[in-house]
């Protein structure tokens, strides 16, 4: 039976499966993948310059499917055998096809992403994105897109904890109507992985 738990966000079409994979198997996942992904620190533009982004990553996925973000175009890097036996079950979960995933470390509670929303071509009108946690707990907001000028209303943003082994999915107008972060944490020491599947559909290039 299906565990998902759905956020109530104006605009969003997202939930929550927590926990999605077992303690056991979460922790060799962590282990594994921290070790056999080729973490890179890559360039984003923010703000008109380039610097380094407050994570590590690697864009990981089929032969052709490039992504460009940040004004950075990434070529695949192969599929580590785990995340490869990993993908059909989380398409099975979500109820859609991945052919791509971007892998971010988060080495403490310092390393951050700010307000964003993954909307670029490649990835569709109505992308369907599957992002599975592991490690470290960490805050996670969505947002209503607010237009230039309109103030906060209540019930705009919505604030929730991915834990170990959780699988969040996002879908529909998300990303168009939404946009999304993951905050700085104080004093948090653990690192966290992040996997978040993705279709990259190659006519948009």
């Amino acid at each position: 039976m299906s565990g998902w738990r759905r956020i109530v966000l104006p605009g969003a079409d997202v939930a929550l499966w927590s926990p999605w994979l077992g303690a056991v198997e979460a922790d060799a996942l962590f282990v594994e993948l921290r070790r056999a992904i080729a973490w890179e620190n890559h360039r984003i533009r923010l703000f008109g310059r380039e610097v380094a982004s407050p994570r590590l990553s690697c864009w990981i996925g089929d032969p052709g499917a490039t992504y460009t973000y940040s004004r950075s175009r990434f070529e695949p890097q192969p599929w580590p055998a785990a995340l490869a036996a990993l993908r059909p079950r989380v398409e099975q979960a979500c109820g859609a096809r991945f052919n791509s995933v971007l892998a971010n470390l988060y080495r403490d509670g310092g390393d951050a992403m700010g307000w964003h929303s993954d909307d670029e071509p490649e990835l569709g009108a109505r992308p369907v994105i599957a992002s599975l946690s592991l490690g470290a707990e960490r805050r996670f907001r969505l947002r209503r897109r607010r237009a230039r000028g309109e103030s906060a209303q209540p019930g705009d943003t919505s604030e929730l904890l991915l834990p170990h082994g959780s699988l969040l999915r996002m879908a529909g107008d998300t990303q168009r109507l939404c946009r999304h972060e993951l905050p700085r944490m104080r004093n948090l020491a653990e690192a966290r992985i992040n996997l978040t599947f993705r279709c990259i559909h190659t006519a948009a290039h």
